[in-house]
């Protein structure tokens, strides 16, 4: 008996179908307390700014 290994059965419940689709999540039902971004999205305009402007004067000096 202690060699018997456990097995998974599936019970058919009523059609397949029957159920309703799990609901997504909208972008607007998103709880924005613990969201960084909603606090100061000019922050990361800037970090994005700065960063493509480093990454082009990188490119700049590699290309000559």
């Amino acid at each position: 008996m202690a060699d018997e290994q456990p097995t998974t059965e599936q019970h058919a419940t009523a059609e397949p179908n029957s159920a309703a689709p799990p609901l997504g999540q909208s972008p607007l039902s998103v709880d924005s307390a613990d969201d960084a971004f909603a606090e100061r999205p000019e922050a990361y305009v800037g970090a994005a700014f700065v960063g493509g402007l480093a990454l082009a004067l990188i490119v700049r000096r590699l290309a000559r």
